[in-house]
């Protein structure tokens, strides 16, 4: 017989309170960063060490005062929430009055605080385990806060037992602090790990900035930030900052970097993120996932965030308005237009290669990679072709190279996207198949007829492939594939000019301005890149166009 359903003692229910957040160190670090940012740090210093579980968060805030103090880590104690419809529009990361009070339930915490610099002195507080001050004193400090938390679990011994490793402990507060920088761009932060440098981010303008620091091989040319104004289905304003990792630049082996914000928060909205990895689409590499950032800047009450206790899932009205939109930005981006900024990968690596060979001379130099990002996407004219491989395009500021395979494949690809047809040819073809290829070519609508023993006759073809001389190879293949999209991708591919053809200049320029007006013309359908832009002032430089005459004749 089960015992009769009682109130819990206070003991029990402020235990189970500090369950409910905080259950790692990470958890720990995730809501201290959130108040630092929430009192307008521009600097934040965690020291995290692992033999005394104990964590230390310095920021240049506003601080507090004695009262506020001896409130905060008290439970449901707030200053960010006042009534019941201030649920409603939450402006802050931290707002139900827990974090604190659960905090000093899993470890002997102490705060230094001074309010403002007007304040000639600070003030340090002790808390016992349920959140009270036990110990007070003035000390000398900077404005801001000193928030430390010592022996964490350590009352807790069962707890502590069940924890992840060390290091997945650490991979994840790693992940709460990268988090909090792309959302924050403005803030400067130094982490240290058992008394050792361990992160360091400096601030940014945006995070387009902050990325290159967190990603290794990730240069600030590989990514590209838009911003934009958006009106939602209520006519309220709206914004949406994206970076996105150029496809033909960078991708990842998963997609732990499709992330999204709102109102300043990293948060999962799966609908989202699977909108933006379908909106690469066939731009990237088999196995690889896209780079990319999302920040949405919504009314405040338009967003529920009392779906999860840490705030890692929420309501977002209109969320398929907003899949849309992002669809469509995603896209945007990945086209090339006259605002496109093309330049060379590794044009920084260049220019300083360039630069140590200057210097090794008495020349002056000055740095122009500003005119690189800038390099406009003006209208490509073939001059040539190289090896019999790739097109060699003038441009007003350089020159591209395009291989002449993947760019008309990628033409192809997208217009058996659109215009996917199947015609009736005149001579029907028999071949043998095997029950499975059988079944992929019905399942992309050709018509089949049994004509004997695994003998097939096959009437229809899609309309791309009249006229070609290898139809046959191309079906056989295509009955080896198995979803319509890998179907077309193959017909593209087998349809396309090869490399090792000489074409005419006019079969040229019909190639270049067929592809740069595809939706996605940085990769081919395989994810491999079809260009390489070379810019004048990299070229300038390289052949020493910026001497003076003089010098250059050795006078």
């Amino acid at each position: 017989m089960l015992p009769p359903i009682q109130l819990l003692p206070p003991e029990i229910v402020s235990i189970i309170a500090a369950g409910e957040i905080i259950d790692s160190l990470a958890s720990v670090v995730r809501e201290l960063v959130d108040n630092c940012i929430d009192a307008k740090s521009t600097r934040i210093e965690i020291s995290l060490n692992t033999e005394s579980w104990q964590i230390s968060v310095t920021d240049n805030g506003v601080g507090m005062s004695l009262q506020d103090l001896r409130n905060c880590a008290r439970a449901h104690h707030t200053n960010k929430i006042h009534k019941l419809d201030d649920l409603c529009h939450i402006r802050s990361l931290g707002f139900r009055g827990e974090a604190l009070f659960s905090i000093a339930n899993v470890g002997q915490l102490t705060i230094k605080s001074r309010h403002d610099i007007e304040d000639s002195k600070g003030w340090c507080i002790s808390y016992n385990l349920q959140g009270q001050p036990v110990h007070e004193k003035v000390v000398a400090i900077a404005p801001g806060t000193i928030i430390t938390i010592s022996d964490i679990f350590g009352n807790m011994p069962v707890r502590r037992k069940g924890l992840p490793s060390f290091k997945k402990q650490l991979k994840a507060i790693r992940n709460v602090i990268e988090n909090a920088s792309i959302c924050h761009p403005n803030i400067t932060w130094n982490i240290k790990l058992n008394g050792k440098s361990w992160i360091n981010i400096s601030p940014g303008k945006n995070s387009q900035q902050i990325i290159p620091q967190l990603l290794n091989q990730i240069n600030y040319n590989d990514l590209k930030f838009t911003s934009s104004e958006v009106k939602n289905p209520s006519y309220k304003s709206s914004s949406i900052n994206i970076v996105l990792g150029l496809p033909d630049r960078c991708h990842r082996s998963c997609s732990d970097w499709v992330k999204i914000a709102i109102n300043g928060r990293v948060v999962r909205l799966p609908q989202l993120e699977q909108a933006i990895i379908r909106s690469f689409g066939r731009c990237l590499p088999k196995g690889r996932s896209p780079i990319c950032f999302l920040e949405l800047y919504v009314p405040f009450e338009e967003v529920d965030w009392n779906r999860h206790p840490i705030k890692s899932e929420v309501y977002l009205h209109f969320i398929e308005f907003w899949e849309e939109q992002i669809s469509n930005i995603v896209q945007d981006n990945l086209r090339l237009s006259s605002s496109s900024s093309i330049v060379l990968g590794d044009s920084e690596r260049l220019h300083k290669l360039l630069k140590s060979s200057i210097e090794k001379n008495d020349y002056s130099y000055s740095d122009n990679l500003n005119s690189i990002n800038k390099l406009d996407l003006l209208p490509l004219k073939a001059v040539g072709q190289v090896n019999k491989t790739y097109i060699v395009a003038e441009h007003p500021n350089g020159l591209w190279l395009v291989e002449q395979h993947i760019a008309h494949e990628r033409i192809l690809y997208e217009k058996l996207q659109d215009e996917w047809k199947l015609t009736t040819i005149d001579s029907p073809i028999v071949v043998k198949l095997l029950d499975h290829q059988v079944k992929q070519l019905q399942s992309i609508g050709l018509e089949l007829e049994i004509f004997g023993e695994q003998m097939w006759t096959i009437r229809t073809i899609p309309q791309l492939l009249v006229g070609e001389k290898n139809y046959l190879d191309i079906l056989l293949e295509l009955s080896l594939e198995k979803n319509l999209e890998s179907a077309q991708v193959a017909t593209a591919c087998k349809s396309a000019i090869r490399n090792g053809v000489s074409l005419e200049l006019q079969k040229m320029q019909e190639i270049l301005d067929g592809w740069k007006n595809t939706r996605n013309p940085r990769t081919c359908p395989h994810g491999r890149p079809i260009y390489l832009p070379l810019d004048e002032s990299v070229l300038s430089y390289f052949f020493r166009r910026h001497w003076v005459i003089g010098k250059s004749h050795g006078i």
